[in-house]
C-alpha cells in the first residue's frame, strides 16, 4: 500500500509541473469551396506551430480538426466568419478532457521490480490502461525471458536522449529458414498516439503467448515488430506533455523536437514537411539526422530482403494508406497494395461495424514526403508497405478513452491476420 502511494503522490507531482491546456477548444471545420479550403491550407502551411491541426486538410469532403489556444480564439473565430466555414467545436476544453482521461493512464512503474518464484519477471501491462515505457519494455523482457524459442529481443540503438530502442523478433525456432517471408510492424513515432504501442503490445501478446490458436503464424512467417518507435517522445508525453508529437532533440534553438515520420531519406523535404522546427511537421536538418530513425532504418535494412509487408501504427482517422506521401502518382503495383488492404479492411469491419477508408497517402490524406511508408517502399524494397490510423475519427482524436483499446485491437487483429494469411502466399 505504501508503494501505491508513492506511486500516486509521484504521478500527481508530474501532473502539477506538465503543460497545460486549458481553454484550448478543438473545432472541426469543413471547406465549403475550393477558396476556403486553401485558407485553411494557408493556415496549415503558415501558422501550425499556433495552430495544431489534429488533422491535416486533406479534401473539401473531409473536414479538419484543429486545436486552437485560447489566446488566438478570437482571430480563429473572425477567420470562420469570414470564410463562411462550416465548424463545431470537438472538445470544448482540452485540459479537462485530458484530466478525465488520466483514469485510463496506469501507475508509472518501478524499475526494481519484483520477480516471481521462477525469476521471471511478473510484468503488469494489461489492454485496459495506456501503460508507460518502462512497463513496455519490461513486458518485453519477460517475453523473451519465458519463450527464447520464440521471441528475441533485440537493442537497435540509443535515442536522443540514451534511451535503449527496441525490436522484437517473433518466429517458431524450431520452424526456421533463410525462405520464411517476414512481417515488420512499427508504431509510436508519434509520442501523443498511444493506441499504437497499446496495439503492438498487444499484437507481441496474441502471436506469443496464443501461439496455440494460430501457428501458422510463426510456422511459417517472421514477425519484427518495433513496438515505440519515439521512446523519448512517448515518455515525456506521459510525463510532461499529453499532445507532444516529436522527438526530444533540441536541434532546433528555442523549439524541440524533430517530426520522425518527415525524417526518412526517400524525397526528403519535398513537401508536406516543415523548415520551421518550432513545427509539429518539422523535418530535421537533414534526411535521417536523428538517432531514432537511423537507428530504425539500420534495422530494417538488415532484416528488409525477406520482409513483405510493412504496417506502421498511428492515429487517427481510421485509414490504411499505402504510398505514396511525397507525389499524388500511384505506384505501378497499387491495385495489389489496394486489394489487399481492402481485404483486410472487410474482415476488420465486420467485428464491430468499424469503418476505415482505403486509400494512397496523398489521396486520402495529404502531401507528406519524407515518411517511413515511403522509404520501406521506394529505398528498403518491401512490397506492401501500409500507414493505418486506428481508432477513432476525431471525438476523442489522440484521447482515445481505454475502455477502446481491446475493441480497437480484436478489430485490427482480424485484418492483420488476413494481411498474414496472403504473405505467406507470396513467392520469394
Amino acid at each position: 500500500m505504501r508503494t501505491l502511494a508513492l506511486l500516486a503522490l509521484i504521478l500527481a507531482s508530474a501532473w502539477a509541473t506538465e503543460k497545460r491546456y486549458d481553454g484550448y477548444k478543438v473545432v472541426q471545420v469543413k471547406a465549403k469551396d475550393v477558396p476556403s479550403f486553401q485558407t485553411l491550407a494557408k493556415l496549415y502551411d503558415e501558422q501550425s506551430s499556433i495552430y495544431d491541426f489534429w488533422t491535416e486538410p486533406r479534401s473539401l469532403e473531409e473536414p479538419i480538426d484543429i486545436m486552437v489556444p485560447p489566446a488566438y480564439t478570437e482571430t480563429f473565430e473572425r477567420l470562420l466568419q469570414t470564410h463562411n466555414l462550416e465548424h463545431r467545436i470537438k472538445i470544448a476544453d482540452v485540459q479537462s478532457a485530458i484530466e478525465i482521461s488520466r483514469k485510463d493512464q496506469a501507475l508509472p512503474t518501478v524499475v526494481q521490480e519484483p520477480r516471481s518464484r521462477s525469476g521471471s519477471l511478473r510484468y503488469k501491462l494489461n489492454w485496459t490502461e495506456y501503460h508507460d515505457y518502462t512497463t513496455i519494455v519490461l513486458f518485453l523482457a519477460e517475453l523473451a525471458q519465458n519463450y527464447p524459442d520464440i521471441v528475441t529481443l533485440i537493442t537497435i540503438g540509443k535515442t536522443h536522449e540514451n534511451r535503449e530502442m527496441y525490436m522484437v523478433k517473433i518466429s517458431n525456432s524450431q520452424t526456421s529458414n533463410a525462405t520464411k517471408n517476414a512481417i515488420l510492424v512499427d508504431g509510436g513515432i508519434h509520442a501523443r498516439e498511444w493506441i499504437a504501442p497499446a496495439f503492438n503490445t498487444w499484437l507481441i501478446h496474441e502471436l506469443v503467448e496464443n501461439y496455440a490458436a494460430h501457428p501458422q503464424y510463426l510456422d511459417n512467417l517472421d514477425w519484427y515488430i518495433l513496438p515505440v518507435m519515439n521512446p523519448d517522445g512517448y515518455v515525456y508525453s506521459f510525463a510532461d506533455d499529453r499532445l507532444w508529437r516529436k522527438n526530444r532533440n533540441p536541434v532546433n534553438g528555442p523549439c524541440v523536437g524533430i517530426d520522425l515520420n518527415r525524417n526518412f531519406g526517400f524525397h526528403w523535404n519535398e513537401g508536406g514537411s516543415a523548415g520551421n522546427g518550432c513545427d509539429d511537421t518539422y523535418h530535421g536538418p537533414a534526411a535521417f539526422s536523428e538517432d531514432e530513425s537511423a537507428n530504425a532504418r539500420d534495422a530494417i535494412l538488415l532484416v528488409a530482403e525477406r520482409t513483405k509487408v510493412y504496417l506502421s501504427y498511428h492515429s487517427y482517422s481510421q485509414v490504411w494508406l499505402t504510398p505514396w506521401g511525397y507525389t499524388v502518382d500511384l505506384p505501378e503495383d497499387y491495385p495489389l497494395l489496394f486489394d489487399l488492404a481492402q481485404n483486410a479492411v472487410n474482415n476488420l469491419t465486420a467485428v464491430y461495424g468499424t469503418q476505415y477508408s482505403v486509400g494512397s497517402t496523398t489521396g486520402l490524406l495529404y502531401v507528406a514526403s519524407g515518411g517511413s511508408i515511403d522509404w520501406i517502399k521506394g529505398d528498403a524494397g518491401i512490397p506492401y508497405a501500409y500507414t493505418v490510423e486506428l481508432r477513432d475519427t476525431g471525438d476523442y482524436g489522440f484521447l482515445l478513452p481505454a475502455d477502446q483499446i481491446i475493441p480497437n485491437n480484436l478489430e485490427m487483429w482480424e485484418a492483420v491476420k488476413v494481411v498474414a494469411d496472403y504473405t505467406m502466399t507470396i513467392a520469394n
